[in-house]
């Protein structure tokens, strides 16, 4: 994605051979929680999150986890795996019959939380992002990942606003 900064991430892996991309999981996330603009988030997904840093990274410093895509609260956008690898992302998930989301779908990450609400800038970056990626893939569904891991995950929260998402019409394929 040619407007996205680059960050690589260690934490991907190959798609099963043939598996078309096919599904957008939209994900939040905040490091440290509920706060912003720290580069945490791309430590954590490089695997270099000091665990002393704050008191809730010794809990999470050692996931192995990434996303293709991190949106900030000013709409930046980076990218940290291809979307031709399996980003680790969705973890235990199914979706529309079937499980393991990562092999066919792309994860993006907004920074923010579930109590607090998006900035209009992510939720344009987000809509172009995913239209530019409709070109290239053919997906059929953009869920959250509460959607596809429920009772487990709740992001992206209850202040995410799916109606700012209707320009990508029937692609929300949501499970409400």
């Amino acid at each position: 994605m040619s407007a996205a900064r680059r960050i690589d991430s260690p934490n991907f892996d190959d798609r099963p051979a043939g598996e078309a991309i096919s599904l957008v999981v939209v994900h939040a996330i905040s490091l440290p929680p509920a706060q912003f603009g720290s580069d945490d988030i791309a430590r954590l997904f490089t695997n270099s999150l000091d665990p002393d840093a704050h008191p809730y990274f010794s809990r999470i410093s050692g996931l192995r986890v990434s996303a293709h895509f991190l949106i900030r609260r000013d709409g930046a956008l980076i990218q940290f795996v291809s979307c031709l690898q399996r980003a680790w992302h969705a973890g235990v998930s199914f979706w529309n019959g079937r499980e393991r989301c990562n092999d066919f779908s792309i994860g993006i990450e907004l920074e923010g939380c579930d109590e607090l609400p998006f900035e209009v800038a992510q939720y344009l970056r987000l809509v172009d992002l995913i239209q530019s990626l409709s070109v290239c893939y053919p997906i059929n569904s953009v869920v959250g990942h509460s959607d596809i891991a429920p009772g487990r995950k709740t992001d992206p929260g209850q202040c995410f606003d799916w109606q700012r998402l209707a320009p990508l019409g029937a692609l929300l394929g949501r499970a409400r």
